[in-house]
């Protein structure tokens, strides 16, 4: 009697039958959602375009806000993503990428290294307005850093810090144990093994990570809004401490006045967020492409 085939149980063979059913039923119900959402951002795609690359132009990318909407641009808006993103990098990248391989590599199993993984896997959960509400008492009214690009930064590098730390910490496990036996072998400490060689072998990891993060910050309004950033900046912020606005901020301005060329402004607005951030990505992956091959 068979009994691969269920034939010496029939009633197995019943269930297995309907439980292939269901996961085949199952699979397509995630393809159908899967391809109702591409759909709906296709659309989303089209009447973006349609309706802001007609006001996309030098003027309109070197042209201050204003309340005429064929004299509006987006020029302080872009220079403050620029430079709230590039703070943001530079805060969050070395703290979160630091803490990853500290606590992958270098603490131990205690009950404290336990309690600090569990915060950061439930801070990546924490909703961005609560971090914005962090971030107006803390470093806009704590620290007295007022309404500045560093506020902005800190709050936003609050917000990523948590993705960064668990893609990195990833991104380090899947570095082959036989790196850090060869390392040992040789008589390097574990601070040498973790950062001479376990990290450099992670870094295509740690990158894909760093580009959701960055991706996720980039995008982001609501810590913005509470922090208070502008919504009109007639200037260029020159430092830290300015003032500043960025693009989803400049974008959600438009979006809330009743004409009609502001909604397509804010269109426009959207195509240039898009464009610098497919810009940063491209940069990321040509440096992790690069990282993969020199240490395969």
């Amino acid at each position: 009697m068979n009994i691969l085939n269920g034939s010496a149980y029939p009633n197995n063979g019943v269930h297995l039958n309907k439980r292939h059913r269901k996961a085949k039923l199952f699979s397509m119900l995630c393809s159908l959602v899967t391809w109702l959402g591409v759909a709906l951002l296709g659309v989303l795609l089209y009447q973006v375009s349609s309706d802001g690359f007609k006001w996309l132009d030098l003027q309109f990318l070197t042209s201050f806000p204003s309340r005429f909407p064929y004299k509006a641009g987006i020029k302080s808006a872009l220079v403050g993503t620029l430079w709230l993103i590039s703070m943001v990098a530079f805060i969050a990248i070395p703290i979160g990428v630091a803490t990853a391989l500290y606590l992958e590599e270098l603490s131990g199993q205690g009950r404290m290294n336990r309690l600090i993984e569990l915060n950061i896997s439930n801070l990546a959960g924490v909703p961005s307005i609560v971090y914005g509400i962090i971030g107006l008492a803390v470093f806009v009214r704590g620290l007295a850093l007022e309404r500045s690009l560093v506020a902005g930064a800190l709050t936003m590098s609050l917000l990523i810090l948590p993705v960064i730390i668990i893609a990195s910490r990833e991104a380090i496990k899947s570095v082959p144990m036989s790196i850090r036996h060869a390392a040992f072998a040789l008589g390097a400490t574990r601070l040498q093994t973790a950062r001479d060689h376990v990290l450099p072998a992670s870094y295509s990891g740690i990158l894909t990570g760093v580009i959701l993060a960055l991706s996720r910050a980039i995008g982001e309004t609501a810590p913005l809004i509470m922090i208070g950033a502008l919504t009109y900046v007639a200037f260029l912020p020159e430092g830290p401490m300015d003032s500043f606005t960025a693009l989803p901020i400049q974008i959600y301005n438009w979006v809330s006045r009743p004409q009609q060329e502001f909604h397509q402004l804010a269109a426009g607005g959207i195509i240039v967020l898009l464009a610098v951030l497919l810009m940063m990505n491209t940069i990321a992956i040509v440096i992790r492409y690069k990282t993969e091959r020199k240490y395969k």
